[in-house]
């Protein structure tokens, strides 16, 4: 018995050496780009050809010229830069990379292995050698494939990405190990409030609200699959958001908050959207419009629940029809992952939280940011009102909405802002009354810190194409650096490779449909979707 706990030790001990990490905080230089009065965090990763690349927070590359920082900062990779030259001065063997592994840890890990090896032949019967030693090199194995792994989310936050960048600049994403946030104004680029009909029109409008900084959207990149579900019915989850579409709109329950079908009742617009007591634009059915207008590819999601997963139009990821969906209007994908599919029918998107989610005492999902309303008034059911149009004014700073009452036209709401003032100019076929409110500033969608990137270097068209595909590097230098070019199909398998760079490809015997093209350098790569008819 002494024997087995001795050992058991032993394993433990194992354990923790192979799981011990040291988590260092990533100092990062704040840089100031002069030209672009702009800032962005980041460390210096080389200068090259007048331009300096910094590595942000989330391992991306930001390519900007020198000449556009400040002085200081100039001054500051200047510095980076002797010291490197000193460096490699120093010392002008040609380096071979340190094997980590090898260099510490996995020297006492091998050592460590060869200890407790000697010890169980030492130490036990000879005739329960084999079950020990199995028992062990299991271990060990097990162990070994801890080495070196990165602490990645479930849901890749580049996937994420892929699904919300058709839409910059209205959205702005970043994210940490934990959550993946969107930054938006809630408006979409389409056609809003018309055909609202009936009783559903509430004398709501669209005022751009600001979900910025703080008052971000979250979306989980470690969702937990729920014990139980819950469901997202005429109880729980009618107030506030569900769902966000990639475009930055919110998507809110189905059911309103008088539990009735939004959609049915008539209450939505022609994409399913209308405007809250906030004066908040927000969807009540899955965004499957944005796949027939065009604005986003069928095999990239239309939405992310908040508990992390995406949300699919009637294709698989991997472009094939949809499957069969289960109870929660859903299933898991060929990566393991679960997703839900929009459908036309209720519940048109998510029937329960696959994933764990978290409700205040109104039922409300948590956390999530606040629209702000402008108007005080307790807005009800215009009965016989037909919205028919509604676009931004002239000048940019506001709505003109447009609606028949009982047939008779001549009907509108239109509303503007100006610093914190909201003007308000209620139009009837017989005259036209003004109320001004006291409102918030509007606000900006932050820019993307990326200011020259590898993937503005390369060009890949026509897209769509049929015959040839032409590939454009507009720095020439970086020609010499690419190792290979590749052509992939939705599914992740590779067409076609080439191992130097070539400014056309012969793409005549492709099948019709989505491919990608993945351009590799020396330190990095790139990756452009094309489509071929």
């Amino acid at each position: 018995m002494k024997k087995i706990i001795y050992f058991s030790f032993l394993l433990f001990s194992l354990s923790i050496l192979a799981h011990t990490v040291n988590y260092k905080d990533q100092v990062l230089h704040h840089w100031y780009i002069q030209k672009e009065n702009k800032y962005i965090d980041g460390s210096f990763h080389k200068f090259k050809n007048g331009m300096v690349s910094i590595e942000d927070e989330h391992n991306l590359i930001i390519d900007v010229p020198l000449n556009y920082l400040s002085k200081a900062d100039q001054s500051y990779v200047n510095e980076k830069e002797d010291a490197i030259i000193n460096l490699n001065s120093i010392n002008s063997e040609p380096k071979i990379k340190k094997n980590t592994f090898l260099s510490n840890k996995g020297v006492l890990f091998i050592l460590l292995i060869v200890f407790i090896g000697m010890i169980i032949y030492i130490s036990f019967d000879k005739k329960y050698l084999k079950y020990m030693f199995a028992l062990f090199f299991g271990s060990c194995i097990l162990t070994l494939f801890s080495f070196g792994k990165k602490l990645l989310t479930l849901t890749d936050p580049t996937t994420v990405n892929e699904a919300f960048a058709p839409f910059v600049p209205n959205v702005h994403t970043s994210w940490d190990n934990n959550y993946f946030y969107v930054e938006s104004k809630g408006i979409p680029n389409h056609t809003m409030m018309v055909g609202i009909s009936n009783h559903g029109w509430q004398q709501q409008v669209p005022i751009p609200q600001c979900y910025i900084g703080t008052n971000h959207w979250s979306i989980p990149l470690n969702p937990v699959v729920a014990s139980t579900p819950i469901p997202i019915d005429n109880v729980h989850f009618t107030r506030g958001a569900i769902a966000l579409a990639v475009n930055g709109v919110p998507i809110f329950n189905y059911h309103t908050n008088t539990g009735v079908d939004s959609y049915l009742d008539g209450q939505l617009d022609i994409y399913g959207g209308h405007c809250g007591r906030g004066d908040d634009y927000h969807y009540h059915i899955a965004p499957l419009h944005l796949y027939s207008l065009g604005q986003t590819t069928s095999n990239l999601p239309c939405a992310y629940s908040f508990d992390g997963f995406p949300v699919y139009g009637n294709v698989e990821p991997d472009g094939s029809p949809m499957v069969a969906l289960d109870n929660n209007h859903g299933h898991y994908g060929t990566n393991g992952i679960y997703h839900y599919h929009g459908t036309a029918t209720a519940p048109y998107m998510i029937a329960n939280f696959v994933g764990q989610v978290t409700e205040d005492a109104t039922y409300q999902l948590i956390p999530q940011p606040a629209a702000h309303p402008v108007r005080n008034e307790n807005w009800t059911p215009l009965a016989g009102a037909l919205i028919t149009s509604c676009v931004a004014n002239a000048n940019n700073n506001g709505f003109n909405l447009s609606y028949t009452l009982n047939g008779t036209p001549g009907y509108a709401t239109n509303f503007s802002w100006s610093g914190t003032t909201y003007t308000f100019n209620y139009v009837t076929p017989t005259g036209t009354t003004t109320t001004p409110y006291n409102g918030f500033t509007q606000c900006s969608v932050p820019l993307a810190a990326t200011i020259f990137t590898l993937d503005s270097e390369v060009m890949v068209y026509p897209n769509p194409a049929s015959e040839i595909l032409n590939i454009k590097i507009s720095d020439s230098n970086l020609e010499n650096e690419i190792q290979t070019i590749s052509i992939y199909d939705v599914k992740g398998s590779l067409i076609s490779k080439t191992s130097k760079f070539v400014s056309t490809l012969d793409i005549k015997k492709l099948s019709t449909g989505t491919y990608f093209v993945k351009i590799q350098l020396l330190e990095s790569s790139v990756t452009k979707k094309i489509v071929v008819k």
